[in-house]
């Protein structure tokens, strides 16, 4: 079968760290499982790689849309399997990386996505519901009928709330893996003590503060690009977006980043549970496990 390693863990954790580093010892190329690295534009709040990373190792499906542009799991999985295979191709093994659940196991499954079109009289009708105070409500509705849905989608974003509504109304459109996984996969998972972890991601939302987040939200919206879009209610851009419509201070929009942050820690553990037999789970926080992952990595390329 085709070889594949995916690298998945909650965020701040080292994925794109590790996976540069193994990329480069690999000659291997990245493909990118980051729902919000696929808009342009958005790179700090996103924790984009840097120009100089992206340089030294060749990155997919990071830049591929505006900000404005629809984006369906349907075409993240289209985009990946057609990146993996162009890497398999050129004789290198894919690294999957990143910690939006429902894309790294859509591809490691070879899910097959029901493409359900629209309905504009039910998507309208949730709307005024949303617009009236009911978006907590519809995602309560949302967890009843679709629980897996409701894992890996932000109560907040209510536009994919009401998607996600709106596909769950038509019988046998839940996402379903392959009879047979499409690749042999190494899952590697990264983990840390969860204080730890929160510890490292306030840490990197100070660093996006100083680095330049509030002056990076402000410039989308300089370009045209409005706070109401499903981009924008992104993990920082929808907490900056709050201050700097005068709805909050910037102190306070800084710690509601940092704890949706947190909360999105949680989410992600629903999507990759540290008793999935599938994943090999690595502390990072244990002293010499760089070693421990690279003998994993090269007994699985090295087997038939």
């Amino acid at each position: 079968m085709k070889k594949l390693i995916a690298i998945i863990g909650p965020t701040a954790v080292g994925k794109s760290r590790l996976a540069l580093y193994l990329a480069q010892s690999l000659d291997s190329e990245i493909v990118s499982a980051d729902s919000r690295q696929v808009y342009r534009y958005m790179d700090i709040g996103t924790a984009k790689p840097s120009k100089d990373e992206l340089s030294l190792v060749h990155h997919h499906l990071i830049d591929i849309i505006r900000p404005d542009e629809d984006f369906s799991l349907a075409q993240y999985k289209q985009l990946a399997g057609k990146a993996i295979e162009g890497i398999i191709q050129r004789q290198r093994i894919p690294l999957l990386v990143g910690g939006s659940g429902q894309y790294v196991w859509a591809v490691v499954e070879g899910w097959g996505i029901p493409r359900v079109p629209p309905n504009p009289a039910l998507r309208q009708e949730l709307e005024v519901k949303a617009a009236r105070g009911g978006g907590e409500e519809l995602y309560r509705q949302l967890e009843s009928i679709n629980p897996a849905a409701a894992a890996g989608i932000d109560r907040y974003n209510t536009r994919r709330v009401i998607r996600a509504l709106e596909v769950s109304q038509i019988k046998n459109t839940t996402p379903q893996p392959s009879k047979s996984n499409p690749y042999d996969s190494l899952i590697i998972g990264l983990t840390l003590d969860r204080t730890e972890l929160y510890r490292r991601i306030d840490a990197r939302v100070d660093r996006m503060i100083k680095q330049g987040l509030v002056e990076e939200v402000a410039g989308l919206v300089e370009k045209g690009y409005r706070l109401e879009l499903p981009s924008m209610s992104g993990i920082g851009y929808k907490q900056i977006g709050h201050y700097l419509k005068g709805k909050t201070t910037l102190e306070a929009a800084v710690q509601q980043v940092k704890f949706e942050s947190h909360r999105l820690v949680r989410q992600q553990y629903n999507w990759f549970s540290l008793k999935d037999g599938r994943i090999r789970w690595f502390n990072v926080g244990r002293r010499g496990v760089g070693v421990d992952i690279m003998d994993a990595v090269t007994k699985f390329i090295s087997k038939g």
